[in-house]
């Protein structure tokens, strides 16, 4: 098994960002190493905090955690510094005030932040599901027996002793 220098590994992992934007296959074949190894490798650098798209085709199609990472990255530059940044990244200033503003605007206090509350709120949903059905069920079945009280109250008629 080939050992690869962390510059190497930099270098490859910049030609899957803006502005060359490469897709993961066409490395591969290109410098013959696999494409779990690229992706292995890709996301490394993105854990460490670097802008590393998902989908490396438009910065609109971004995932959250890469536009929040141009984000933090930006935020302490100055103009000429950020059009640079956004230059290399094959970005507009334009789509990071976009994105800030979404992010600043989203509502993020109702909605679990865990996986752990995220199941606890599916099992929430659940319960409450079936307890829905059974009383829509319940429901059913007492419509069902008025109905069926009233009619043979009209067949029978209604008895004195009742």
């Amino acid at each position: 098994m080939p050992s690869y220098s962390d510059e190497f590994k930099a270098q490859v992992v910049r030609k899957m960002m803006p502005p060359n934007s490469q897709s993961v296959s066409q490395i591969s074949k290109e410098m013959g190493i696999s494409a779990p190894t690229l992706y292995a490798w890709k996301n490394q650098y993105r854990a460490k905090g670097h802008v590393v798209p998902a989908k490396p085709s438009r910065p609109d199609q971004w995932d959250t955690r890469s536009k929040l990472a141009a984000i933090i990255q930006t935020a302490s530059m100055n103009e000429a510094e950020r059009s640079e940044y956004c230059r290399a990244n094959g970005l507009y200033p334009e789509q990071l005030d976009a994105w800030k503003a979404a992010l600043e605007s989203a509502d993020l206090d109702g909605q679990p932040t865990s996986k752990a509350d995220l199941a606890a709120e599916r099992k929430k949903v659940k319960q409450l599901e079936r307890e829905l059905n059974r009383k829509d069920k319940a429901l059913a079945e007492t419509a069902a027996l008025l109905a069926l009280s009233k009619k043979a109250s009209a067949i029978w008629g209604i008895k004195e002793e009742d």
